[in-house]
């Protein structure tokens, strides 16, 4: 599942034709952070691979006085067809991904407890400053946000908060490790 190429697809189909700078401030505007993998700085090669496949075109070039000059692409049916899978797998791909602290746990079994529990207490921390962040930005609503926006937010925040809970069951069963 490529989410950066959903997300350019999605934001042609729904916005009209854009250059990749306006694609990035929808991705910042979007808060695309919240709710997907999708890096900015991965634009512009999604943008070249995809109009090389025929997904999207170029429509012309633009130049703001100093600016340099910008491509503006618009998608294409075998774009809309491409968007329509994507989403299609999207919805019908259910992906839980492993964490790779669950692989660090396991292999931890000589390490020093009061190391792993520096580490843990370290992680929920780091986990209660991104639940911070995340009711920071959304305390401050974005122009057009909307209900699929707010669920969105609330499955992040759900996720979050279901992290710092099982870190803390760890702290809570750290001792009991020593026995096995």
């Amino acid at each position: 599942m490529n989410e950066t190429r959903l997300f350019v697809l999605a934001a042609l189909a729904k916005r009209g034709p854009a250059h990749g700078h306006q694609l990035r401030r929808d991705a910042r505007v979007d808060r695309a952070d919240l709710w997907s993998r999708v890096k900015p700085g991965s634009l512009y090669s999604a943008l070249h691979r995809m109009e090389d496949e025929g997904l999207i075109r170029p429509l012309r070039t633009e130049q703001e006085g100093a600016l340099p000059a910008r491509t503006v692409y618009e998608i294409t049916s075998e774009g809309l067809r491409e968007l329509h899978a994507l989403r299609d797998e999207a919805f019908t791909e259910v992906d839980i991904r492993p964490d790779p602290v669950d692989l660090a746990l396991s292999v931890s079994a000589d390490l020093d407890r009061e190391l792993l529990h520096g580490y843990v207490t370290d992680r929920i921390a780091a986990l209660r400053a991104r639940s911070s962040q995340l009711d920071h930005q959304l305390d401050r609503r974005w122009p057009d946000q909307s209900l699929l926006d707010d669920l969105i937010a609330e499955h992040a925040r759900i996720r979050i908060r279901t992290e710092i809970e099982w870190h803390e069951k760890i702290l809570a069963d750290i001792d009991k490790l020593d026995s096995q």
